[in-house]
């Protein structure tokens, strides 16, 4: 049978129509900030190499990320193909099964991860979840007020230098706060910090029979310490204040000093972004009475639910997303300097990188240093830094971290807020069935 010109043209067109129709739509949920941002603008070069996906991005503010995938993967309710997570969710949903097993080639390298960021996304040696860029925390500041104050700031500075400082270069008639901090409530907002502080004054989440420590002298003198601080010396407002408000503060001149996650470093060095990118100088995140758990470890990672129809979609985009290729991606539409770190030794190792970045050599002490293993002074029967990797440990950090905002708020006392927190933790743990 033949067909004229005007049906082989009809039956080509609905052809192509069909395959067009047929791509497969990938459901992204990610976090509001700058590096993810980013990836959604280079996902068209993704997308022009695989026609047949199409990338949708839910983006989402940080707490509200953290709920929504939560409740999402909890429930299997299928509404996202891959899911922005963080080390504290990977390896808790990997051992429940929620997550789909990633399976890497060659060229994606996997050994080329660092070792603490690999080790954290994995349970018995197998990868959950991809890391889109990983951190530590450490000490950010301005050079220039520094020296104008004549205080040469330490490579491992202590918190009481950092309280001296404060008070020397804290200039709030000139729009100049001696030093910014995160109080907004959240177990990842305000918690990853305190957490890091509590560390080094000594103190634990649980004891070895899970008992919540909430109330011991470690937590108080910490708390304490953060509240003077930054009543004397910070923002107005600081209760409200987590990462992406004191990045606004610091960019525009406000902040003398900020201790928060080293990702930061790369937007406050940047002339585009910042007004003191050439006065900003780094250090390690400062210590008290031990240095163990005085920095962080986390990464923004991507994940498959375990439910997910679309595995080799899911897997193709997230293999492109955390590759070599893409950080070279980064590097040449936007510079070596914007680069998403803490994931690769072939990023650090590279002399543009090194060249541009003038955090990196600081950034990537403050990784490796990182042991969530062995993160406080007491022997601890949880793995983290910054969080306990129980699954209790949200609600529980959610608590508290309302109470620790509203301390430093001036609503309600440290000691009153320590109390109440550690109610609020022996009963999750009682709950849970930790101990009796």
């Amino acid at each position: 049978m033949k067909l004229t010109l005007k049906a082989a043209l009809a039956l080509a067109f609905g052809l192509s129509a069909g395959l067009a129709n047929a791509a497969t739509e990938l459901v992204i949920a990610t976090v509001n900030n700058g590096h993810m941002i980013e990836m959604q603008k280079l996902t068209k070069h993704f997308e022009q190499a695989n026609p047949d996906i199409k990338v949708k991005w839910v983006t989402l503010e940080e707490g509200v990320l953290r709920q929504r995938v939560t409740t999402d993967i909890a429930t299997k309710g299928g509404q996202f193909d891959i899911m922005t997570i963080g080390m504290y969710e990977a390896p808790i949903w990997g051992k429940k099964g929620w997550l789909q097993e990633l399976k890497t080639d060659a060229a994606y390298d996997a050994d080329d991860l660092l070792p603490a960021i690999r080790s954290g996304l994995s349970v018995d040696g197998k990868l959950f979840a991809a890391p889109f860029y990983g951190e530590s925390s450490m000490l950010m500041y301005r050079k220039d007020l520094a020296d104008k104050a004549g205080v040469k700031v330490a490579d491992k500075p202590t918190w009481t230098d950092i309280k001296d400082l404060a008070a020397k270069i804290h200039d709030p008639k000139n729009g100049v706060y001696g030093i910014c901090l995160r109080g907004k409530p959240g177990w990842g907002d305000n918690m990853a910090f305190l957490s890091t502080l509590v560390n080094t004054f000594g103190g634990q989440w649980f004891d070895m029979a899970w008992k919540p420590q909430l109330e011991s002298k470690p937590w108080k003198d910490a708390i304490n310490f953060y509240v003077d601080l930054l009543k004397n010396y910070g923002p107005p407002g600081s209760a409200a204040n987590s990462f992406n408000e004191i990045l606004a503060l610091t960019n525009a001149g406000k902040c003398g000093m900020w201790i928060d996650a080293t990702i930061a470093a790369s937007f406050v060095s940047d002339p585009k972004q910042s007004k003191v990118a050439d006065q900003m100088a780094f250090a390690q995140a400062p210590t008290m009475n031990t240095p163990k758990g005085a920095n962080w470890l986390w990464s923004w990672n991507l994940a498959i639910p375990a439910g997910s129809k679309k595995v080799d979609a899911a897997q193709k985009f997230i293999g492109w997303a955390t590759s070599k290729d893409y950080v070279q991606l980064v590097a040449k539409t936007n510079g070596w300097a914007n680069v998403p770190t803490g994931t690769r030794k072939s990023t650090y190792a590279s002399p543009e990188f090194q060249k541009a970045a003038r955090f990196a050599a600081a950034e990537k002490a403050a990784i490796d240093s990182a042991n969530p293993t062995d993160s406080t002074l007491p022997k601890s029967p949880y793995i983290g830094v910054q969080f306990a990797a129980i699954p209790e440990f949200q609600a529980i950090g959610i608590a508290v971290g309302q109470q620790m905002s509203a301390a430093l708020a001036g609503k309600t006392s440290v000691d009153a807020a320590l109390k109440t927190s550690q109610q609020a933790a022996e009963r999750e743990m009682k709950k849970a069935g930790y101990y009796k």
